[in-house]
């Protein structure tokens, strides 16, 4: 897991069992059913193929971050609160400053749904990930959440 500083509440190394095993429901959407390697967690995730092509038996790091900020959104040295400094962190046009999407493929951005499985929708594009709790305890319901993958 990641250290205090970072702001990244969940990582580990998943390898896909299977993809669209009910069958292909969208041109560009699968969903994949993985497990992972450290945590002996389970995930289900929606993702666009195009932008993010996986098949049967590939491996990948996914990581759940609360900012997309290295340092783990700590507040500006001049008094500007860590929300507001991450408001900028990405900007399509490259105009932004730079963080942890620079290091990963993919990354979704969503909202955090808590039960015994934790569940995250990224504007529709759906994430479920089951498995001992104390390895989500960082993830907290209903804050926001950023899913980044990369082979």
């Amino acid at each position: 897991m990641a250290s205090t500083s970072s702001s990244i509440v969940f990582d580990d190394i998943f390898t896909t069992d299977a993809i669209d095993k009910d069958g292909k429901k969208f041109d560009r959407v699968s969903r994949l059913y993985a497990r992972s390697k450290n945590y002996d967690m389970d995930l289900t995730l929606d993702y666009n193929i195009e932008l993010f092509p996986l098949v049967n038996g590939d491996s990948f790091a996914m990581a759940l971050a609360s900012s997309l900020s290295r340092d783990g959104g700590a507040p500006a040295a001049d008094g500007e609160d860590g929300e507001d400094k991450d408001r900028d962190v990405w900007r399509p046009d490259g105009k932004g400053r730079r963080g942890l999407e620079e290091d990963y493929d993919y990354v979704m951005y969503g909202k955090v749904r808590l039960s015994l499985t934790a569940y995250a929708s990224f504007g529709g594009l759906l994430l479920s990930i089951t498995g001992s709790y104390r390895h989500l305890t960082n993830v907290v319901l209903g804050d926001p959440v950023y899913v980044l993958l990369r082979k």
